[in-house]
């Protein structure tokens, strides 16, 4: 059969299914994520009145997208650690999604191995895409790269996580494994890359920061798709000849990477991101069957015993006074994070628990709103000026409960004359000497007003104080992967029967 040139080419094209397949010419589509932390069900965030995110519209989304031409789905770590519709399961119920989704390839983050390697091993063995990590050595289930090969171009994706992991996970989680440095490892791959792919994409779970710096050190990659920072980037930012994109967090966004192709090399780009919330779109039905499995289980396991209190615990009267909730979850929240002290916004205890058994649900309803453990070095003057904040509207959020602190106020005083007196480890506060201080991330991002906690957590270059695992500044502790609640829950297990008492922390001067 004599078919002519052009004829050919055209036949090829069809074949290859691209829609924009001319004279050489490929139009490729990179989809991606990052920070999922096991978000599968639209959630309000603080100061927003439309729920974001969801699953089911994700995959939605990511669906439409995908037929429209040669994609690849790709997500860039801390996938499954996070959420209790993840976490109660280990992190299963995301592989789940993500086979269901149609996921190509993923690159571990730190909080992967939040369960453990054991943990770790099982979840990479249930998934049906290829998990990567090239710079850890001593897991051998994980891949360095992953080749693909889209409408005729060979594409190669590399996966790196941060070598900080040791530090952002329990040490025995991580124990025989070891992180190389990123741009080391990306370099020894590079060469190899090249003579298999047309292109190279680097799956990073490093941060944004981390990201640009790397395409100025290791010239040759062409794409970095990035995570750990939980950044926003709208569009496409390019350093020399890299461009790099990152997807926010929690599958609130979709991030969408259009790549023109010619003989093998990229000659346009075009990138930006899909809000993803339950009002815009019509949910994946299989995916939305999923998360409701799991909506089912979390149910039974929220109505499952996490402890005993012989007293009531008052979460009525947090925004006036102190109490003896506000002082369990202080101390819970200074000893997660070994600090000196403790300072939490009493806004964030929303009920309180009658005297007898302490179901999970219970817990679930005193701390309803999404939030961590963080913990941020400040003098002892900027302390004084968190309390007198604290104090300066009493019987709103903002009013503190504390641990490891004891003071006076007198609420009828001048602004910065409130506080009378204050004691850390039973000595005065030393104004120019500086303390750990545990908070939530709302309180360390300046939720409720608190400006000094977020003037010391953002005060290095580019610390994203925002949204996610927050890096920079005067910050001590993050840990993004735990929810607060399930903290508390799991310090109740432990202790399985509590009796606090107001101690007098917190004294008004009358």
């Amino acid at each position: 059969m004599n078919i002519s040139r052009i004829t050919y080419c055209v036949l090829v094209c069809f074949l290859l299914s691209s829609g924009n397949c001319i004279a050489g010419s490929v139009s490729i589509r990179i989809l991606h994520v990052n920070d999922f932390h096991g978000f599968a069900e639209p959630y309000r965030t603080h100061g927003s009145v439309e729920p974001r995110g969801g699953a089911a519209c994700l995959a939605a989304e990511a669906g439409t997208l995908r037929r429209e031409k040669p994609s690849l789905l790709l997500a860039a770590g801390d996938m499954i650690s996070g959420n209790t519709w993840a976490n109660l399961f280990q992190g299963q119920p995301v592989i789940e999604l993500m086979n269901l989704m149609g996921f190509d390839a993923m690159t571990v983050g730190n909080h992967e191995f939040d369960y453990g390697t054991d943990v770790l091993k099982q979840r990479v063995s249930e998934a049906r895409f290829p998990v990567l990590g090239a710079n850890v050595n001593g897991l051998g289930l994980l891949k360095p790269y992953y080749i693909r090969e889209l409408a005729g171009v060979r594409i190669a994706v590399l996966g790196v996580v941060t070598e900080d992991t040791p530090v952002t996970t329990h040490p025995k989680n991580v124990r025989g494994l070891k992180f190389e440095p990123v741009a080391e490892t990306v370099k020894k791959y590079l060469p190899e890359l090249k003579r298999q792919a047309d292109f190279i994409i680097v799956l990073t779970h490093i941060g944004f920061a981390a990201d640009r710096l790397l395409a100025e050190q290791v010239p040759g990659i062409d794409v970095i798709v990035g995570g750990h920072s939980h950044t926003r980037i709208d569009r496409p930012v390019a350093v020399g000849k890299t461009i790099i994109v990152q997807a926010w967090e929690h599958g609130k966004a979709l991030g969408v990477l259009d790549l023109t192709v010619e003989d093998g090399k990229i000659t346009e780009h075009d990138g930006r991101l899909v809000d993803i919330s339950p009002d815009m779109c019509r949910p994946d039905i299989a995916v939305k069957a999923l998360v409701e499995k799991y909506r089912k289980k979390v149910d039974a396991e929220l109505d499952a015993p996490a402890g005993r209190t012989d007293v009531d615990l008052d979460g009525e009267n947090v925004r006036k006074r102190e109490t003896n909730l506000g002082d369990l979850i202080a101390d819970i929240v200074r000893l997660t994070a070994r600090a000196d002290a403790a300072l939490l916004n009493s806004g964030g205890i929303r009920t309180g628990i009658r005297k007898g058994v302490i179901r999970v649900g219970d817990i679930y309803s005193v701390l309803p709103y999404d939030g961590y453990v963080v913990s941020i070095s400040l003098t002892g003057k900027q302390i004084i000026e968190a309390l007198e904040h604290g104090v300066s509207a009493v019987g709103s959020g903002a009013f503190p409960q504390v641990s490891g602190i004891s003071f006076s106020y007198d609420g009828k005083s001048p602004p910065g004359k409130r506080i009378r007196e204050a004691v850390i480890g039973g000595k005065q506060i030393d104004p120019a000497k500086e303390y750990i201080i545990a908070t939530n991330d709302f309180i360390a991002a300046g939720g409720d007003g608190y400006k000094v906690f977020a003037r010391a957590a953002g005060s290095a270059a580019g610390c994203n104080v925002t949204g996610g695992a927050m890096k920079g500044g005067n910050l001590v502790y993050s840990d993004a992967s735990r929810q607060l609640r399930d903290i508390v829950v799991g310090y109740l297990k432990e202790r399985k029967v509590v009796a606090p008492e107001v101690e007098g922390r917190i004294t008004e001067v009358r």
